[in-house]
């Protein structure tokens, strides 16, 4: 699977995690399809698939021993130093760490990390 194959796979596992999580309405942003997401964004999302698909490979495959809240915090380790990357000076919510982040935007990043690993390739 190519980067930009992950980055489609990170961003449909998040709306597919926004719309299982999210209480209420979500904003639209966070359903933005694919074709209509930023560059940025595009980019962070391919990043974050490396960075989840480079620690399965490195492990050896180990790393899916990891517990849910594991996985969903590397995953939102990786997308704040994104935010840094692409931002000098993000949101505060945009690096918050994860005590800070709400239940659901957790279970979401668990979500991107464990459809990373179904992925063919990263098995």
């Amino acid at each position: 699977m190519s980067q930009t194959e992950g980055a489609r796979l990170f961003r449909e596992a998040w709306i597919a995690g926004v719309r299982k999580h999210f209480p209420g309405e979500p904003k639209p942003s966070y359903l933005t399809p694919w074709e209509d997401t930023p560059q940025w964004e595009r980019e962070a999302a391919g990043a974050v698939f490396e960075q989840v698909r480079q620690l399965l490979r490195l492990s050896d495959g180990h790393a899916r021993r990891l517990t849910r809240e594991q996985k969903g915090r590397f995953v939102a380790t990786c997308w704040t130093a994104q935010m840094y990357r692409h931002f000098g000076d993000p949101k505060p919510g945009y690096v918050a760490d994860w005590p800070d982040l709400p239940d659901w935007q957790k279970e979401t990043d668990t979500d991107i990390f464990e459809a990373i690993e179904g992925a063919a390739e990263c098995k």
